[in-house]
């Protein structure tokens, strides 16, 4: 077999905010997670494992948020996505006789019948409701390696004018990490890639080995990379940093010409929650307010602009997956090909995206990635696939250089973050932070009911502190539950902030929020001191 030139390093960042409410089934925003799971994580890991079937090595790396993983090892949200299937599988053996007049939609219908009751089987009798331990399971088997993210998702480029709200972020990150995967994470995902120059010392205290930022975070470093983004640079703190390739990045995620728009595709926005004309039929299927939501089940496909939606059809869309799968690979083998005469060490092409853009947005995508992996392993290729570490190991001579203040939001800086429509929150945000530091350093040795409420009040600031709630704000969308969410933290750690200084403890309050906000049960409130 002949030497490969170069590499390619796909790098998927999981991450939802933590929504938990027990007191309600009320919560719209909780199916956000019962959508992923059907939609993006369950279909990876079925992916992953035909890959391991067929006997076909490959290479991927996913960070996993610490939300996320508290979400999905959460028994109530366990429950509740078992309910949620239930209701859409009673929802779709509905829609096969009401769909019994027209062939292609009866089809249609019975496909997410078998997909929806596929889903309840896996997810219990197969998975045991325990999706950390199959991504676990892979990490294990070499194939997957899984990094870390801040805390909460927190946005460091904003939260560093109190580094403390920094350090926290990341030392509960890696906490986290540890006590799902029984080791240290290598690299982390930087909430929203927003780098700044200060992590850096945290990031190196918690063992952070790597970091993945945003194209011009690398292209503008200081002095300017010689390699571009197409191999990792050193920071003068020691920490390695991989950019995201821009070129591949657009053949993804390019509204104009990316693949997710091809024409095949399934249509995310026409929905029967929407489309169904009987509203009684549809209504125990929708928001609990009544109000026409997504469900799940889609019978359009994207067709084209300002024309009549036609009806999708799986085998169109796969013609379609594998199609791009092969234009993607043509791409990766010229560019390396090109790249490769001017590198004296072989070319890293990075390629991170939302995992969620795969199955969610993208309903084939988790069918593209299989078809690539696979094209990649039997094909005549120039490259292999990589993960950051092993490319870490490979290659360990690397540019020494200062990365640019960046991140992958709009216009590639902190506008998405800070602009008028939630730059109140930052005060807030600001202020909860140095009151954190101060309970910290006043009790350096609470026991009991003091204890207790200095560690809720370290989540109750890492909720707060959620780069979620600004992003949803700037972006128009569910922006009451946003603010809300803000507010219910920033409520409870002031209440309880005053009541510890006061030294009058509210327990049945103290009782209810933390079973509201019960992420991070190994919090040690000392991490702000």
């Amino acid at each position: 077999m002949k030497e490969k030139k170069g590499y390619v390093s796909f790098v998927l960042h999981a991450h939802l905010p933590f929504i938990h409410h027990p007191e309600s089934d009320d919560y719209l925003e909780e199916s956000w997670l019962y959508e992923a799971i059907s939609e993006t994580y369950m279909p990876l890991l079925t992916k992953f494992q035909k890959l391991i079937d067929e006997g076909v090595d490959f290479r991927i790396t996913m960070s996993m948020t610490p939300p996320l993983l508290s979400m999905l090892d959460n028994k109530l949200l366990q429950r509740k996505y078992i309910k949620y299937l239930r209701r859409l599988i009673e929802l779709s053996k509905k829609e096969i006789k009401r769909t019994s007049y027209d062939e292609r939609l009866n089809k249609l219908a019975k496909y997410y019948y078998d997909r929806y009751s596929n889903d309840l089987h896996l997810f219990k009798d197969v998975y045991n409701k325990n999706l950390i331990e199959q991504f676990k399971k892979f990490q294990d088997l070499g194939v997957l390696e899984i990094i870390t993210c801040g805390a909460t998702h927190g946005y460091f480029p904003i939260l560093y004018v109190n580094e403390k709200t920094v350090k926290a972020q990341i030392a509960v990150g890696v906490q986290t990490y540890e006590k799902y995967f029984g080791k240290k994470p290598r690299g982390i995902w930087l909430p929203e890639c927003g780098y700044v120059p200060e992590a850096d010392k945290y990031l190196k205290e918690f063992g952070i080995e790597y970091i993945i930022t945003e194209s011009h975070g690398i292209l503008y470093a200081d002095p300017t990379p010689v390699y571009g983004t197409f191999a990792p640079i050193v920071s003068p703190e020691g920490v390695i940093a991989f950019g995201r390739d821009i070129e591949s990045s657009r053949q993804v995620w390019s509204s104009i010409n990316g693949y997710p728009g091809d024409f095949n595709y399934r249509e995310f926005y026409r929905d029967i929650g929407y489309d169904v004309d009987d509203y009684e039929y549809i209504k125990p299927y929708i928001a609990p307010n009544g109000d026409r939501v997504h469900t799940g089940i889609k019978y359009y496909r994207i067709t084209g602009k300002d024309c009549e939606k036609d009806y999708y059809d799986l085998q169109w869309a796969q013609d379609s997956v594998n199609m791009q799968s092969g234009h993607f690979f043509d791409c990766r083998n010229e560019q390396i090909e090109s790249l490769s005469k001017f590198m004296d060490t072989p070319p890293i092409i990075l390629c991170p995206y939302d995992a969620e853009l795969y199955g969610h947005w993208w309903y084939e995508g988790p069918d593209w990635i299989y078809t690539l992996f696979k094209k990649i392993y039997y094909d005549d290729c120039n490259f292999k696939l990589i993960t950051p570490s092993e490319y870490i190991d490979k290659y360990p001579e690397i540019q020494i250089a200062s990365p640019c203040r960046s991140s992958w939001g709009a216009n590639g800086y902190s506008e998405v973050w800070l602009n008028q429509t939630n730059d109140y929150v930052h005060r807030h945000l600001h202020t909860a932070g140095d009151k954190m530091c101060e309970l910290a350093y006043l009790y350096p040795n609470a026991k009991g009911l003091k204890k207790k409420a200095l560690n809720q009040c370290a989540r109750e600031l890492l909720l707060a502190q959620s780069s979620d709630w600004l992003f949803i704000i700037t972006n128009g969308t569910m922006v009451d539950y946003a603010k809300k969410r803000i507010k219910d933290h920033i409520g409870r750690f002031t209440k309880l902030y005053d009541q510890i200084k006061s030294d009058e403890i509210d327990e049945v309050f103290l009782k209810d929020i933390s079973k509201k906000d019960c992420v991070f049960p190994e919090i040690d409130y000392r991490i702000y001191s």
